[in-house]
């Protein structure tokens, strides 16, 4: 999948506030009140070093050149990330359909999606077994 880069000054259309694993960050008020830079803020310019990050996922998306996990060609098989989505928690299952989502229909359809959201995951408005 190619990486896609949309202007991060419109907010309907900022791709850095997909996290790595398939949250939606930019519904955080730690995120909105600059108190959390997400996933990928700071990076590209340098303000920040990959090399002092400890999630595993951010360090590999990030090195790869990826907007998230969806655009990884070994997505399905990735220890990394398949063991994240494995956690007992309804917001891991959430993140996997973000991603599923995104590889299937784009960055574009999901921020339409998401901008609508409460939280760091949310509806999709059709079944999610279709990601697939």
């Amino acid at each position: 999948m190619k990486t896609v880069t949309l202007d991060v000054r419109k907010p309907s259309e900022s791709i850095l506030g997909i996290g790595c694993c398939g949250a939606y960050c930019k519904t955080c008020k730690e995120f909105q009140n600059d108190r959390c830079h997400g996933c990928k803020i700071g990076y590209a310019d340098g303000k920040r070093d990959i090399k002092k990050a400890r999630c595993k996922i951010k360090i590999c998306c990030i090195n790869k050149g990826f907007n998230s996990c969806a655009d990884c060609e070994i997505y399905n098989t990735c220890d990394i990330i398949q063991d994240f989505y494995s956690k007992k928690s309804y917001k891991y299952k959430k993140y996997e359909e973000a991603t599923l989502f995104i590889r299937k229909n784009g960055y574009t359809k999901f921020l339409a999606i998401a901008k609508g959201w409460k939280n760091q995951y949310g509806k999709y408005g059709i079944k999610t077994d279709q990601f697939t």
